[in-house]
């Protein structure tokens, strides 16, 4: 029989995607208040893989991929969640229910980007309170982070690739230093 074992803290990072540039620095801020000081911030990274998002939102979207110093418990995410929903709906569009920004949390492990959702499908897990959770991205030795097949196209990209492995190497370093 197995042990069970608390498991190793991850790296709590945050997509936000949005076309008025002022939302990005207002909602770092107030997630910055939530979760601590942000240890990377990607550049405004055009958001072009898909017009889901451009009848709620508008076109021209952003993105920017932000992560944060403090390690969190990966069984968080569900509140996490919670809370990026609802600071979604602080910023509607007025006398409106469209966001003018949307907020995706998830975390980093060694081998894994996990991404939270309200939404279920074939490869997503419940993880309590209207969240499911899947794998989006695995990490191979060697070769960086790898896609899957119900990986978004962004997070497939070169671009993105680039970035959550970079993001790696902070959190690599942090548990090193923790251990």
């Amino acid at each position: 029989m197995g042990e069970i074992k608390k498991p190793v803290a991850v790296k709590l990072i945050m997509s936000v995607i949005s076309k008025e540039e002022i939302f990005f620095e207002k909602v770092r801020d107030r997630l910055s208040q939530k979760f601590g000081p942000l240890d990377f911030e990607s550049p405004l990274l055009p958001f072009y893989y898909t017009s889901y998002y451009e009848k709620e939102m508008g076109k021209n979207l952003k993105r920017k991929i932000i992560s944060f110093q403090k390690l969190i418990p990966p069984d968080l995410l569900p509140e996490i969640k919670i809370f990026t929903n609802q600071l979604e709906k602080e910023f509607l569009y007025p006398q409106s229910n469209n966001r003018r920004l949307n907020l995706d949390p998830g975390y980093l492990s060694l081998s894994k980007l996990v991404l939270a959702s309200t939404k279920n499908y074939t490869h997503r897990i419940y993880i309590g309170r209207g969240i499911y959770a899947e794998v989006t991205l695995r990490y191979k030795k060697k070769e960086g982070f790898k896609s899957w097949e119900w990986t978004y196209p962004d997070y497939r990209s070169p671009a993105y690739l680039k970035i959550f492995n970079h993001l790696r190497e902070i959190y690599r370093e942090q548990i090193k230093g923790s251990s």
